[in-house]
């Protein structure tokens, strides 16, 4: 529409199209004349943060800059007053459908600055209400393309989405969008409902995780601790086993050893004296004879001489062989030797007989 012209509603537009335009309008936003169109008397003072919009018989001449501006009456007309503060523009709740067929109802915050005055005078009608609606329409389609799950993730995403559209759109219009926040999203009951049990059953698979884990973890420590325990022991039984066998037992081989040459020595002594032999000899028969008994209680194999009912015979058959062991041998001169051709006859029962008497 013409600049100071009101917009004529076409015969086909909607009346809730201008119930929503008022709707936008009446609200509650800050609006962007601050204050009121002045009168031109010649001498104006501009406030700070505001631009004015000027038109000479009906044509833009120029805008004023804050401070002092001389304008000649009648003439010039100040037509617009644009606020270059930030503006802050509640955006209505709507109604939007997400990309899993949700319906969410989402309202949110608009933050608008005018960066150039002679557009947004002249490039839109009403600034405010096109980009409110342009942030409505933005926001559907941008819901649209995500899941509700993600719409909680992404909510910083979806801000700089929006912002990305308004400004795409209002760059023609003068004002550029700074910031877009969403305050409240509100969910269908049942959807929350749904949600709440959704929550419930992951925190209690998370507890039901975290309770297995300890599980295993203790059962892991009890197996460590069992295994070092089990290694403990068998390191103490084997350090123990040393220690017996470097004390005890070599201490019970020692005296043994010092017991076994003792009785050597006092053998030895033994014999030397009178009569030892005799009593040696008395005591190889007796352990001839007694081994010989016990010949068939170990084993089923039986070594037996061929008279073995001669008992007489076997005693001094033993005393012969210990007399022959005990008796000094001399060293002969190669005269004395025997040739090699004569075989030596083996002693005679009559021989060790005599042996025998002359010894007792």
């Amino acid at each position: 529409p013409a600049a100071g012209l009101s917009p004529i509603p076409s015969p086909s537009f909607p009346q809730h199209s201008q119930q929503l335009k008022c709707a936008a309008r009446l609200a509650p936003a800050p609006c962007r004349w601050n204050s009121g169109l002045p009168m031109n008397i010649g001498v104006l003072f501009v406030p700070q943060q505001e631009a004015w919009v000027v038109e000479r018989m009906g044509k833009f001449h120029r805008i004023l800059e804050p401070g002092l501006n001389f304008l000649i009456p009648l003439l010039d007309r100040i037509r617009y007053v644009q606020s270059l503060k930030e503006i802050v523009i509640n955006v209505p709740e709507q109604s939007a459908v997400t990309l899993d067929n949700v319906t969410l109802q989402i309202d949110g915050v608009l933050y608008l600055r005018v960066m150039d005055p002679y557009k947004a005078s002249y490039g839109v009608e009403d600034p405010e209400y096109a980009v409110t609606q342009l942030a409505q329409t933005t926001m559907r389609s941008e819901l649209g393309k995500l899941s509700l799950d993600r719409v909680f993730r992404e909510r910083e995403s979806l801000n700089a989405s929006i912002v990305d559209a308004i400004n795409q759109a209002s760059d023609c219009w003068g004002i550029r969008c700074l910031r877009y926040e969403i305050k409240d999203i509100h969910v269908p009951p049942r959807v929350k409902e749904s949600m709440q049990m959704q929550v419930e059953a992951e925190r209690r698979k998370r507890a039901t995780v975290l309770e297995s884990e300890g599980t295993r973890e203790s059962a892991i420590n009890v197996a460590e601790g069992q295994k070092q325990a089990q290694i403990l022991a068998s390191e103490a039984e084997k350090a123990e086993q040393i220690n017996k066998a470097a004390g005890r037992e070599a201490n019970a081989m020692l005296v043994k050893a010092r017991a076994k040459a003792e009785a050597i020595q006092l053998l030895a002594a033994a014999l030397s004296q009178q009569h030892g032999s005799a009593a040696a000899s008395l005591s190889v028969a007796e352990q001839y004879v007694n081994a010989f008994s016990k010949l068939a209680k170990d084993s089923n194999t039986v070594l037996l001489p061929a008279n073995t009912g001669d008992v007489t015979n076997m005693v001094a058959q033993a005393l012969g062989i210990y007399t022959t062991l005990t008796k000094p041998q001399t060293v002969k001169t190669p005269d004395e030797m025997p040739p090699a051709h004569e075989d030596p006859q083996p002693p005679t029962m009559e021989m060790l007989k005599a042996e025998q008497g002359s010894s007792s």
